[in-house]
């Protein structure tokens, strides 16, 4: 098969999995049976989709396929790891009858207790302004408190939320402006747009950002037009990855404002996939 032909099919075999369709997975493997070790771009395979949601007739299908029961994805998890992070018991004791291992601590969905501490001392994220380069600075967009800018910071293209002058030595906007800083220092996340640092002792306060030059959702419609099903259902799926784990402990965090267009600085930035 030629690239597009692989793709689609590796994303109909982790469609028909995650729909609990046994009859449609093993027909596909019978066409091609390199499917089984088909992964997606968190690198899950079939087995990772069929523990986390404990179908068993699917699970059993790949496995007789030849499926890797110990198969890592992107976070050092196997298919077992998803299965007791879901606590699906059933799949849990099929996975280990057939040599399942827990390398990782939990699954995949369930990383917010897997992930690297969260930067927890002012000097791991306090950056000197002197070190920001706006000399070729872009405007990224623009709200009532403060402005976006495309900028440099040591040789890298950053994201950086500036809070306007007029507004500096305001008392509720400063206080506004820790609230998210104390916030953003506790969230990482694939997709999460990732907070760098923040500048908090000199003004103009400014809060730092990986920036992704695929854009916003909004400005990706407006470019390309209407969404193909398999990356409505991609984007689908890392808009609800990253509100799983914010909704998940210890965050405990309700968005409220969820939409394409980038207006809000902490926005799940959906187009990671194309940055």
């Amino acid at each position: 098969f030629d690239d597009k032909s692989l793709v689609a099919r590796t994303s109909l075999i982790l469609w028909h999995t995650h729909q609990n369709d046994a009859a449609a997975v093993r027909k596909l493997l019978d066409e091609d049976g390199t499917l089984v070790s088909a992964r997606d771009y968190d690198s899950r395979t079939p087995l990772h989709v069929a523990a986390l949601h404990g179908w068993q007739d699917v699970a059993e299908c790949l496995l007789a396929k030849g499926a890797d029961v110990n198969a890592l994805d992107r976070w050092q998890n196997t298919p077992l790891a998803d299965a007791e992070g879901a606590k699906r018991h059933a799949m849990i004791e099929l996975l280990k009858k057939h040599g399942g291992l827990t390398f990782g601590k939990t699954g995949s969905h369930f990383e917010a207790k897997s992930i690297p501490p969260p930067l927890t001392n002012k000097a791991d994220w306090e950056i000197n302004p002197l070190e920001l380069d706006f000399t070729k600075a872009v405007m990224i967009g623009k709200g009532s408190f403060g402005e976006i800018l495309k900028a440099n910071w040591r040789g890298t293209p950053i994201a950086v939320k500036r809070i306007l002058p007029s507004l500096s030595d305001d008392r509720l906007v400063i206080q506004d402006f820790k609230h998210e800083v104390n916030l953003l220092i506790k969230l990482r996340h694939p997709n999460i747009v990732q907070f760098l640092g923040a500048v908090t002792e000199t003004k103009p306060l400014m809060l730092v950002t990986e920036f992704l030059r695929g854009g916003d959702l909004h400005q990706y419609l407006k470019e390309k037009g209407s969404l193909s099903p398999l990356t409505a259902v991609n984007f689908a799926l890392d808009i609800a990855r990253g509100m799983a784990y914010l909704h998940n402990e210890p965050n405990v965090i309700i968005h409220r404002d969820l939409k394409p267009r980038y207006d809000a600085f902490y926005l799940f930035l959906l187009m990671r996939a194309t940055s």
